[in-house]
């Protein structure tokens, strides 16, 4: 599966996936009350897993892990500060608990169970080293560029297990050729072939963007074997990814989904960070692109008993801040995105490869 990304740049550096050089925290959706019969717990953790953790803490009250609530899965790998929540009734037995991986930063009361999804987004904060002399000025460049801008919304590479091939399994379960009796992994595995069909959905979208940068409307069209007149007045947009007629936008950061009517208006909408595009998750009950946007989406759908949905396409970086610490060559970098996007976006584009 290659990705293609915005910028022909190529960048050195290297970034090691370790608590020392990966931090993510996230952000809650809305401030805790301070009242209830729930206890929402700041965790911090290292070099494990969030069922993990959810596991250690459970077994240390009496409980099981599906009584607990939590609002995402974080990286093993990183160093990660994360919500989740317990019974009130459990806070005596919580004071005691000690584990050399998982330390408790706060508790306060809540009125409500902690559930999947209650996110604003994430905080990352990554070291990049061997940054070293003209790649620092690089880097700072296309930064400028992102914080502008923003980055393709791929699913990364966790999403498709070890080997990467998660997704030919999934395949299979679609197509009727491999039988699964548990149900959860035979979800999972569909979902991977979901992500894979996205990624590659969004690759085509950014080889579009790419073609119009370098060829007028009618030559874009020949290329990507599109019907006469239907990418007009798509080069004139101010987005590096460029909207079609009929595709599928959601508000931005959250909110409803529907179909571009007016281009011209919702690219302007799509430049304010008002909203983007969304891709395609193929299954069940999932609103399908039109015109335009529907024939170059056609190829990627696929029937599947498994709900199907819209994700972002593109996404936006914010709070950036950065750091060159010259003597280490290091580049400290943070910033937030939405939930459920990964920090592998971010630097991918920076690098510069296709992967």
């Amino acid at each position: 599966m290659k990705l293609i990304y915005p910028l022909n740049v190529k960048n050195e550096f290297v970034f090691n996936s370790s608590p020392r050089d990966f931090t993510v925290e996230e952000i809650p959706l809305y401030e805790f009350t301070g009242e209830g019969e729930h206890l929402v717990l700041q965790v911090r953790k290292k070099e494990m897993t969030t069922w993990e953790m959810l596991d250690a803490i459970s077994n240390h009250v009496g409980i099981r892990r599906r009584d607990m609530g939590y609002a995402g899965l974080k990286d093993k790998h990183a160093m990660t500060i994360q919500y989740i929540s317990v019974m009130a009734i459990h806070e005596e037995k919580l004071k005691a608990f000690t584990h050399d991986k998982i330390k408790i930063l706060s508790s306060v009361r809540h009125n409500n169970k902690i559930r999947v999804g209650h996110l604003k987004g994430n905080r990352f904060n990554i070291r990049l080293k061997k940054v070293l002399g003209v790649q620092k000025d690089k880097l700072d460049s296309v930064l400028k560029w992102i914080k502008t801008n923003g980055v393709p919304n791929y699913f990364g590479n966790q999403r498709f297990g070890t080997d990467g091939n998660n997704w030919e399994d999934g395949r299979k379960l679609v197509a009727g050729t491999l039988k699964m009796r548990d149900r959860k992994t035979r979800e999972f595995l569909m979902g991977s072939y979901q992500s894979y069909l996205f990624n590659n959905w969004l690759s085509k979208r950014m080889e579009l963007n790419h073609l119009l940068e370098k060829f007028s409307e009618t030559e874009t069209e020949q290329i990507m074997e599109l019907p006469q007149g239907s990418l007009k007045d798509t080069k004139k947009q101010p987005n590096f990814f460029k909207l079609v007629e009929g595709d599928t936008m959601m508000h931005y950061p959250y909110g409803r989904v529907f179909n571009v009517e007016d281009l011209e208006e919702e690219a302007k909408r799509f430049e304010r960070k008002d909203i983007a595009p969304a891709g395609l998750l193929p299954g069940k009950k999932m609103k399908l692109s039109t015109s335009t946007a529907g024939l170059i989406e056609a190829s990627f759908v696929e029937e599947m008993n498994l709900n199907g949905a819209r994700r972002y396409a593109w996404i936006q970086v914010t709070e950036i801040t950065k750091n060159y610490v010259e003597e280490k060559a290091h580049y400290e970098l943070s910033f937030v995105l939405p939930k459920g996007c990964y920090a592998t976006n971010v630097l991918d584009v920076l690098r510069g490869q296709a992967v």
